[in-house]
């Protein structure tokens, strides 16, 4: 029951797909980047940014991007033709245009996956269907089959054009995926399988299966392997969270390299799988093995401490739930307290459960922008203004927009001043466009205070912005986070991240000179709030060169929980007049603060913040966690502050417990967004390589003497196919690289590099 795989619609070349090749497909970046883009266009759809016939153009051209599969046949002569297909007994049946895919299937077809033959269903590239793979009833055509399911469904306004036995089905990433059965989907598939997406390998022990692992045996210095595993991941952050159990997989074997004498098969034991097959594991266990060694990490030593502590003290594994460093870095952000201070309980009163938490920080960079020339003297003896900058990153369909009207009414003042000083700068626009070019002009009037600005705004429109605001903060709220690239300006290509740092640290000066008359030459303070909001995936991308750069740690960060499936529907109140009124005094609170603020108890909470991240940072021996924790201590204090100009200096509880909280969701998100790049970055600078490289000479990553299946698995790793295995051999064997030992095994020789890329084929 073996299918198709191809490189694209377009492609007519077809074999045979694999589980690897499968897996390989959902989990590139490649495929999550094109769904990504389609993806976003669909939510600029609904929300009337782009037109629709606009977004069916693009999202037409993007999926003939994508890999596809031939659910309903094999073609063995490698091309995708009717005349040539051989059926696979599996069908494809699509449900179209529907608004909540995976709530349908959860309500609709879920209970019944089993009973319906369903192996595989997923949500489409277009983000508005269903596709379910199932195995045709005995006895029926491709055609009957697709007829009976939609009997089965109460469907009759299926895609009766699927019966094509060259149809294609595009790829999509991984969390796409909402059920697959793949030992049925690969049945006539010879290797081993893997347990299906969403199910742990172990149900005693959830997705960390180490049964396998005996007590007495498989120890180092008497603490078993299974207990250093929990702390490795207790200290890193959780167990991997969806879309990245190779990355983390890959980086605990690595460390255990060190306590394991680089013995991949005691890896291979001891190792958690979380649903990889003996052949990933053994692949990813060897390319740990193989990687640059850099002496033990830091969190490998601790986890043994912390191991061998427990031991000393018999506790058990279930006292980890108790323990502050384990509630530290759970997999769930640290719920917000349920007293709010007055400010945050009106802004989130509108705001469903589920977003309350986005909400309550994506105000600050609109709370902030109020202010003006006013500074708070933080506990390094530096005063700071409110300089406060928040990025929201979620899941595609979220609800991302959360944010917007609580930011609206914020703003709503700020916007009206804007729109006159607007009306007056047209006007003048219009005058000296009037004149002929030998006329006197008059010159751009005073007091030009526009503090909002266009997210796409050009560099040296911002400069000139940023000098007309007299001391203003300027704001934007961007519904991606790669509008920012409009300021990147025309050198490097990098100012966009420049002017993310210079807007938050004290007295910067950022400016252009240019020779021409009228052009804008001016040397500025930066002041700028503003709000982005990403997916995931693209969020990551886009800070992924900037690590360890600055953006990150002076960025406030936010998410919002996946929904349960099938979960109703969030229900907004009503902002209304009342709701205007109930957040008057607080803006004007905010508008009336001038010079240096005091605040003695928000000073004092920032000391003792910033006294608790550092014993976290002492036991989990995390440089990453400790370096990203300073400047989000500054974040929280100027929270505090804005809070307790906007409540008329005035302080209570609710402020220390928001804030504490506050800090600790920052951190959760920027530990579990971005916290295993930035110690990988960390890593390569180091070692002066990534563990993980580009193109490498294979024959050095191989032992002197190795078999054709290591030589497979390390193909595998590096992003190729196995059945180009053999060509590459014999291709050593010619040029003398290796002897052969035996049908499956070599000898490495001395070779001299004569210029051959041994990576190829």
């Amino acid at each position: 029951m073996s299918f198709g795989i191809s490189n694209s619609v377009r492609s007519r070349e077809v074999r045979t797909c694999t589980p690897e090749l499968f897996w390989k497909a959902v989990r590139s970046d490649y495929v999550a980047t094109v769904c990504a883009g389609i993806a976003d266009a669909w939510e600029q759809s609904k929300r009337g940014e782009l037109a629709k016939e606009d977004y069916e153009e693009l999202k037409n051209r993007e999926k003939k991007r994508l890999p596809i599969f031939t659910f309903h046949a094999t073609f063995p002569g490698g091309r995708r033709l009717n005349a040539d297909a051989v059926p696979t007994g599996l069908s494809m049946y699509d449900i179209d245009h529907l608004d909540a895919p995976r709530e349908y299937f959860a309500h609709a077809v879920e209970e019944r996956k089993e009973e319906l033959g369903i192996v595989l269903a997923h949500v489409t590239p277009s983000m508005e269907g269903l596709r379910l793979v199932f195995i045709i009833p005995a006895g029926l055509s491709l055609e009957e089959a697709q007829r009976w399911m939609s009997q089965q469904l109460d469907d009759p306004n299926y895609d009766q054009s699927v019966k094509d036995l060259a149809r294609s089905s595009f790829a999509v990433p991984e969390e796409y995926i909402l059920y697959i059965d793949e030992e049925r989907l690969f049945s006539t598939v010879a290797a081993a399988t893997t347990p299906p997406v969403g199910h742990p390998s172990s149900p005693e022990e959830g997705n960390l299966d180490t049964s396998r692992v005996n007590p007495n045996l498989d120890t180092f210095k008497g603490i078993p392997y299974s207990e250093i595993i929990k702390q490795w991941f207790i200290l890193s952050g959780g167990e991997p969270a969806q879309g990245e159990r190779n990355t983390k997989l890959h980086r605990l074997a690595y460390h255990l390299r060190h306590i394991t004498d680089n013995n991949e098969g005691l890896l291979l034991k001891i190792m958690p799988r979380y649903g990889l097959s003996e052949e990933e594991m053994k692949s990813l266990i060897h390319s740990a093995c193989t990687a640059q060694w850099c002496g033990m990490p830091k969190m490998m030593q601790e986890a043994i401490a912390h191991g061998e502590s427990r031991m000393k003290n018999g506790e058990s594994a279930a006292s980890d739930e108790n323990s502050s460093l384990h509630s530290s870095v759970k997999n769930t952000p640290p719920e917000m307290p349920k007293k709010l201070p007055p400010l945050i309980d009106l802004l989130v009163s509108r705001t469903p459960d589920l977003y309350k938490p986005a909400v309550a920080h994506a105000v600050f960079p609109s709370l902030a922008a109020h202010l003006h020339r006013v500074r708070f003297k933080y506990i390094d003896n530096v005063e700071h203004e409110a300089t406060l900058m928040n990025v929201l990153m979620a899941g595609t369909g979220a609800g991302k927009d959360c944010i917007s009207e609580p930011i609206n009414r914020i703003m709503a003042d700020i916007r009206e001043r804007d729109a006159r000083n607007l009306e007056r700068e047209r006007q003048w626009k219009q005058e000296v466009n009037s004149k002929g070019a030998n006329k006197d002009k008059r010159q751009r009037p005073e007091g030009l205070i526009i503090q909002e600005i266009d997210a796409d705004m050009t560099n040296p429109a911002f400069v000139m912005r940023t000098a007309e605001a007299d001391g203003h903060f300027l704001y934007t709220k961007l519904n991606e986070i790669d509008q920012f690239d409009a300021l990147r300006g025309s050198g490097r290509g990098a100012q966009q991240f420049q002017i993310m740092c210079l807007a938050f640290d004290p007295g910067n000066r950022y400016g252009q000179t240019r020779v021409g008359s009228q052009s804008v030459t001016e040397k500025v303070t930066i002041r700028f709030n503003w709000n982005a909001a990403t997916t995931i995936l693209k969020g990551k991308r886009y800070f992924s060169k900037v690590l360890t750069d600055g953006p990150i740690s002076r960025i406030n960060f936010c998410t919002i929980p996946e929904r349960e499936i099938g979960a109703d529907m969030p229900v907004y109140g009503t902002y209304d007049a009342a709701f205007d009124e109930e957040l008057r005094p607080y803006i004007e609170n905010l508008v009336r603060a001038t010079g240096l603020v005091d605040c003695p108890e928000a000073y004092k909470l920032a000391k003792k913040l910033c006294e608790e991240n550092a014993e976290f940072a002492r036991l989990s021996q995390s440089r990453v966690y400790e370096n990203l924790s300073f400047r989000a201590n500054v974040i929280a204090y100027l929270k505090a502050c804005v809070l307790y100009v906007a409540n008329g200096e005035k302080w209570d509880k609710t402020l220390e417990d928001f804030v504490r909280w506050s800090l600790q969701y920052d951190m959760w998100c920027k530990m579990e967004f971005f916290g295993e790049a930035i110690e990988a970055a960390n890593q390569e600078a180091v070692c002066g390589s990534k563990i993980h490289t580009g193109p490498r000479n294979l024959l050095e990553l191989l032992p002197d003497e190795f078999t054709t299946a290591d030589a497979e698995r390390l193909r595998q790793m590096q992003g190729m196919d196995a059945q180009g295995t053999k060509n590459m051999l014999r291709l050593w064997k010619s040029r003398g690289y290796v002897s052969v030992v035996s049908d499956i095994s070599y000898r490495k020789l001395k070779y001299r590099s004569d210029g051959i890329d041994l990576t190829t084929d």
